[in-house]
């Protein structure tokens, strides 16, 4: 009852019509309406925005995905400007729902509008500043757009001193993976495979565990790097594997 009364509040103010939001402010008001504060301090936590931590700094209202997921079709009629500007917000889950915004108008659009938001996804990537937000987009934006064109525009990501940089250049790959594609994972994992950030072990073990399921190649990958990938990037590579052969691979008995 408290998330339909606020967002009944929020409909009498004026911050979304029949027509959708009309502007980022609107959209970024109505988030506020239907916050949860005991969400936002678990999610506060969750995401480790405390000093020194990947999140630092970062704001929640407190709203789940799904939720989010229910506001898309109200910001149909934003131009790409004020999705910009709502990517732009303080608030972490109107930088989400910007991004859900632009993966769901690229998926739709023209080449021509499906160009411009490539290019303003990767001059936003500042704004894509914790692993949901980078999960949620990087496939279907970045990946999307690069599956029938050059990938070295990964690999200049991939190079990043940008955390988030980099685990957009591994996670795009998911994209191809789910087309039978695993060489770019390859690629990519190779030159991360010593990175000393924890995210970046466990995206890259990911995409390693997906490549698997689709060709034994990576499995010949994983055999020749156990000994010297990070512990959580081997974990979750093995992650589907048969029980003794996960303990054979932790055991460093993998060498191909």
């Amino acid at each position: 009852m408290r998330r339909t009364a606020a967002t009944s509040a929020a409909a009498e103010r004026g911050l979304v019509t029949a027509a959708g939001f009309e502007s980022a402010g609107g959209a970024i008001a109505h988030l506020q309406c239907i916050g949860n504060p005991a969400d936002a301090q678990f999610l506060q936590g969750f995401f480790r925005t405390g000093p020194g931590e990947y999140g630092e700094g970062d704001r929640f209202l407190g709203i789940r995905v799904p939720v989010l997921r229910r506001l898309l079709p109200q910001l149909d009629g934003l131009p790409d400007a004020e999705l910009d500007a709502l990517l732009h917000a303080a608030w972490h889950e109107a930088r989400l729902l910007a991004l859900l915004a632009l993966v769901r108008r690229y998926g739709r659009g023209t080449s021509a509008e499906q160009q411009r938001i490539y290019r303003l996804y990767l001059q936003r990537t500042e704004r894509i500043n914790n692993w949901d937000l980078v999960d949620s987009s990087a496939p279907y934006i970045v990946g999307a757009h690069l599956a029938e064109r050059s990938r070295a525009p990964l690999h200049r990501l991939a190079r990043s001193r940008s955390l988030w940089e980099r685990r957009i250049a591994i996670v795009a790959t998911a994209w191809f993976i789910r087309q039978g594609e695993t060489s770019e994972t390859l690629a990519i994992a190779a030159r991360l495979l010593h990175d000393d950030h924890d995210l970046i072990h466990k995206a890259v073990g990911w995409m390693l565990r997906e490549a698997w399921k689709r060709d034994g190649r990576t499995g010949e990958f994983v055999a020749a790097h156990c000994r010297t990938m990070p512990r959580t990037m081997l974990r979750y590579a093995i992650e589907r594997q048969p029980a003794a052969e996960r303990q054979r691979y932790l055991r460093g008995e993998c060498a191909s």
